[in-house]
């Protein structure tokens, strides 16, 4: 029988497991393995397909151009969306987050207008923000969060009609407690703000409906979803993206250029400047389809299962903390852990010599640490290529980490 069938994976899928057999790999939230069919479609458009889009009238150069704004039309599906022209290809979601700051932020904000993060925002939506109330004279108000990372419903008070941006992780990648995204863009826009989601830890999980939610923007990464490192999306709507000015300029983001001004593209070449990661783009396609040819809904489950596992395991050992909900339908698929009498660095250097690679720090989250009184964690993240046999082999290693420790557990 299959070793997949056996363990309730797709492991074999995945060649990093043939090349470490041993290894449990703990990570996916910071970034993911990749299946073949990904690793091969990057390695077909760079061996037989590369060439430079929107520039050239040779084949290759068509290619190239086919295989970027088919991607945009993949990408725009696989969310829900309508329309093209709404998704702008970046490096990663760090990247889609500073261009709404500095692109729409630097613009259209101004002195005491308000910025609500919630408190359990990774860096990449905090510190643009930062920035951006400094050139401004806007004020950041942060929404805060229990102790299992859930926002309280009378946070929704403090977005009002100075509110101009809201923004916030549908999933906290530093606690792994899921936001109910509706209520905040609800609230939001009855204040008559923007919504912004970062879906870096939803996006490749669970289904995304653009739609159906009606953000004004919504940032994910590639890398986290099976797809190549370098690839990141924007998703804006039309409207707000025509008004916003570029947020790099050079080549292949302009209309015309004279020597003393520039006319620009249309939305949303106009954000893109620079020969474009056309392999990114490919691999990001190829990552998509093996997404749906498993099914969105068979990976949701597998993950909720493993989160069950695992917290009902770790819930078992008495030096263990956990953080985060407590209730299933309020996580993500990552769990947050602490070892009593370890420092967290030292547990995953640890499970590092057995072969099981997990996050240990402060996941770029430091706010969110600082408010619930904690200075780093250990975090387990987990898809497709995880089962319970894995969860049981993390069981196994943290007693040994304790015993390296002198603890008779």
């Amino acid at each position: 029988m299959n070793e997949d069938v056996l363990e309730g994976t797709y492991k074999s899928y995945f060649p990093v497991f043939e090349a470490h057999p041993d290894l449990i790999y703990l990570d996916h939230a910071a970034t993911s393995q990749k299946p073949l069919s990904v690793i091969e479609a990057i390695k077909d458009q760079m061996t037989f397909e590369n060439g430079s889009p929107n520039r050239g009238a040779h084949k290759l150069s068509v290619k190239a151009t086919e295989i970027y704004d088919n991607g945009r039309r993949k990408v725009i599906d696989f969310i829900g969306g309508m329309d093209p022209r709404e998704i702008v290809f970046t490096k990663n979601a760090t990247e889609s987050l500073n261009l709404i700051a500095y692109s729409y932020g630097m613009n259209f904000l101004k002195h005491e207008d308000e910025i609500a993060i919630l408190i359990s925002s990774h860096h990449s939506n905090i510190v643009p923000w930062q920035m951006v109330a400094q050139k401004t004279g806007a004020k950041l108000v942060y929404l805060m969060v229990d102790s299992e990372g859930k926002m309280p419903a009378s946070e929704l008070d403090k977005i009002n009609e100075r509110t101009k941006i809201v923004t916030f992780p549908w999933i906290s990648n530093g606690i792994g407690t899921r936001i109910e995204p509706k209520r905040l863009i609800e609230k939001a826009h009855e204040m008559g703000a923007v919504a912004i989601i970062d879906a870096a830890q939803v996006a490749g999980h669970e289904r995304i409906d653009i739609a159906e939610l009606d953000a004004d923007f919504l940032v994910f990464s590639g890398h986290k979803m099976f797809g190549p490192q370098g690839i990141g999306v924007l998703y804006g709507k039309y409207e707000l993206l025509e008004k916003m000015p570029p947020f790099l300029t050079g080549g292949d983001m302009i209309e015309y250029v004279t020597c003393f001004e520039t006319t620009y593209e249309e939305v949303p070449k106009r954000f893109e400047a620079g020969t474009q990661n056309v392999s990114g783009v490919k691999g990001l396609v190829a990552a998509i389809d093996f997404i749906e040819a498993i099914g969105m809904h068979s990976i949701q489950n597998h993950e909720r299962k493993l989160t069950q596992y695992i917290v009902e395991q770790l819930k078992k050992l008495p030096f263990i903390t956990i953080y985060g909900a407590e209730t299933l339908a309020d996580r993500g698929g990552l769990v947050v852990f602490n070892v009593t009498g370890v420092h967290p660095h030292d547990v995953a250097s640890i499970l590092d010599d057995y072969g099981i690679a997990i996050r240990a720090g402060h996941h770029c989250t430091q706010p969110l640490m600082q408010h619930l009184e904690l200075t780093a964690t250990c975090r387990a993240s987990y898809s497709l290529y995880n089962s319970e046999q894995d969860v049981d082999r993390l069981i196994k290693a943290l007693f040994k980490v304790r015993k390296v420790f002198g603890y008779d557990d």
